[in-house]
């Protein structure tokens, strides 16, 4: 994961918002749509698209996750959870990574079992509704998509961008579903099941990256050499520092830790010493909001460390 440095501006409580104001338009368009396509699926008997509503359906499960997620990663530390409990995002796109892995290997399933073990004639034709309804399940998913991965970007959450991708997943299984519609409709019936088993391996790609996105954060993988050249450069701004000795971060959820050892002038009192750590901790931790932590160790200038010469 790179840090993303946009979100600067961005404090908790909008972050909160922003997240819960994306998750609910998420639930509200996925009730929408699995009703509609699960009446359109059984009024124009189109299997395709029942099991594209039992999709949009788990979507409404996944968003629930996200929205229960959000509320535990912004409770406030207490003695049992001293570094808060922002790590509640990552357990929260673990489960998403899951459903859409199950998803995924769901429809590849049922797509592999309709190409080589289901008759032609014993597959129904689909009405034009069927058909309707996927063209607008496919446009309504994909701008839910971009609407959830902007957010996702602007707040810099995981778990909103698991959220995203799994409204896409929902837009490539409609695709499949006009695909397959479409095709039993002109003669070709089993392009429906041929579809679904492309669009699994999509799917379960994504499951599969958000996956190693929320375990990176889980195991204090570093940020970006970006980022960190970034933090090195606001830090040796400062006349007082001698050089950056040692800079190491680590994420902790969608946040981050930051420690870092400065060389001062030796000769300098201990007062004043701390002074300057004091000043580069609060300027870290304002310039760069992500920050949840920063560690500030001095080291007098005379010590032979080796590190980033100013």
């Amino acid at each position: 994961m790179k840090t993303n440095p946009n979100n600067a501006t961005i404090d908790e409580a909008t972050r909160k918002a922003i997240a819960t104001k994306v998750s609910w338009v998420g639930i509200i368009g996925n009730l929408v749509l699995t009703t509609f396509k699960l009446l359109a699926g059984v009024l124009a008997h189109s299997g395709a698209m029942v099991s594209d509503a039992i999709h949009s359906a788990s979507d409404v499960i996944s968003t629930l996750v996200v929205l229960v997620s959000i509320k535990l990663a912004h409770k406030e530390a207490d003695d049992k959870h001293p570094y808060g409990h922002e790590r509640f995002e990552c357990v929260a796109s673990l489960l998403l990574s899951f459903i859409l892995l199950i998803i995924g290997a769901g429809i590849g399933y049922a797509g592999i079992k309709k190409i080589f073990f289901t008759d032609s004639a014993e597959i129904l034709v689909p009405g034009v509704l069927a058909l309707v309804a996927a063209g607008v399940s496919i446009v309504v998913k994909e701008g839910m998509y971009w609407y959830t991965i902007k957010a996702s970007k602007k707040i810099n959450s995981s778990v909103l961008k698991a959220s995203a991708w799994d409204h896409r997943s929902d837009a490539f299984s409609s695709i499949g579903s006009f695909a397959g519609i479409l095709g039993a409709r002109i003669g070709f019936p089993k392009l429906d099941a041929v579809a679904s088993v492309v669009i699994c391996f999509f799917i379960l790609k994504v499951a599969v990256d958000i996956f190693k996105d929320a375990i990176d954060k889980m195991i204090d993988r570093s940020c970006s050499d970006k980022f960190v050249d970034e933090v090195s450069e606001a830090i040796i701004k400062d006349d007082d520092i001698v050089r950056i000795d040692d800079i190491k971060t680590r994420l902790f959820g969608d946040r981050v830790y930051v420690d870092v050892e400065i060389a001062v002038d030796g000769s300098k009192v201990l007062s004043d010493a701390h002074q300057v750590a004091k000043k580069t901790h609060d300027m870290i931790e304002e310039t760069f909001p992500q920050v949840k932590h920063c560690m500030v160790h001095i080291n007098p200038s005379q010590s032979e460390i080796p590190g980033i010469c100013k």
